[in-house]
């Protein structure tokens, strides 16, 4: 199963957000946003940390105040990952955090008032390197482009990013990418693929306020999914009404499922029925549990029985065909061992534990040569 993904992306700028390239060449990055109060500094920096734990390339922060901007000098100092700060109307703000540290400005040039404060946002981020994002979302259109439509549309949406996008230009200034959210999963790729034909930029995804974990996962999956499969998209927000850890999780698994990104296991499992001969659904709750700490990539199949089992294991790098009495593993698509029900989980982690050990282990001793 280990082959490219056929997808050919569409050619963008490329930008960097800290250490994070986005756009062009680079792989598509995997973000997150905190939903502590940002001047709790402590509680912020912690679901930070967790979120960066979970593989997130970028965070972004909420600062809606200056209290929130001088909380966000805090934070800045505490974690390593690139920060994005979130920023409406007050330009203010936008010129303390550049000066505090932040990576990437998510704050519209046409919403912070005249062309004077414009200019200084944009010269200050053009000073210190900083990129913007350009976020334009169905639920906040401008007045006169909601009466020009009557509701929010693609066509909507498209229009009011590129007013942004026109005062950047006029100002000289490329350093930018740009998302066009909605809620409505039609109306996001459909502006999104208008957006892709105009603008060079790179494009941050995301289908906003998809509602809680299943519906929402559901909702991005289905939309990012069409969009990625494209090739548009170059980084992404899984927008959950759930722990902003799971986001990421459900980014990396759409990423992984496309062959765009591979980061820890990839697991194939079957659904179980009548002729499993253990127990599918328990085994992989265990295993997905206790190895999230994994991120060496790695297939694995768990396959409950030995009509799909041989064929779907030797596919793998480790994989279970169950069988009776004994259950086969296949390590590299040749059989290895026979493991017994009893401590079954306990057996599977060690071995998985020692094939990720091997790979990172020989991955090292290869560019150590090269």
């Amino acid at each position: 199963m280990h082959f490219e993904s056929p997808i050919k992306r569409r050619k963008s700028r490329q930008i960097m957000v800290g250490d994070v390239a986005v756009g062009g060449d680079a792989p598509i990055s995997v973000q997150s946003m905190t939903n502590t109060e940002t001047t709790d500094v402590a509680a912020t920096v912690d679901q930070i940390q967790r979120i960066q734990n979970a593989g997130a390339d970028i965070v972004r922060v909420s600062v809606p105040s200056m209290d929130a901007a001088e909380a966000f000098g805090e934070i800045r100092k505490q974690v390593t990952i690139p920060l994005v700060a979130d920023i409406h109307f007050d330009y203010r703000i936008a010129l303390r955090v550049a000066d505090l540290g932040v990576d990437c400005l998510r704050i519209n040039p046409g919403n912070i008032g005249r062309e004077k404060r414009i200019r200084a946002v944009v010269d200050k981020a053009r000073d210190m390197n900083i990129p913007i994002r350009i976020g334009v979302n169905a639920g906040s259109l401008e007045k006169d482009l909601q009466k020009k439509y009557g509701e929010p549309t693609p066509q909507a949406l498209v229009e009011s990013a590129l007013r942004h996008v026109e005062i950047l230009d006029a100002l000289d200034f490329q350093n930018f990418k740009v998302s066009v959210k909605a809620s409505d999963v039609f109306m996001a790729v459909a502006a999104y693929r208008g957006l892709a034909q105009q603008i060079e930029q790179p494009l941050h995804l995301g289908i906003t306020e998809a509602g809680g974990l299943r519906s929402g996962t559901v909702k991005s999956a289905v939309g990012l999914g069409a969009l990625l499969m494209d090739g548009i998209g170059d980084t992404l927000r899984i927008s959950l009404a759930a722990d902003p850890v799971e986001e990421v999780k459900v980014g990396w698994d759409l990423l992984k499922s496309l062959k765009l990104r591979s980061k820890g296991i990839n697991f194939i499992a079957c659904p179980s029925c009548s002729r499993q001969n253990f127990d599918v659904i328990k085994t992989m709750n265990e295993l997905e549990t206790r190895l999230e700490d994994i991120t060496t990539p790695l297939d694995v199949a768990v396959i409950g029985c030995v009509v799909n089992g041989p064929g779907e294991a030797k596919e793998a790098d480790i994989g279970l065909a169950g069988g009776t009495p004994n259950n086969l593993i296949y390590v590299d698509g040749e059989p290895n061992q026979k493991l017994q029900q009893d401590d079954l989980v306990d057996n599977l982690e060690r071995l998985i534990r020692k094939k990720a050990a091997d790979k990172e282990a020989s991955e090292k001793d290869i560019i150590v040569k090269a």
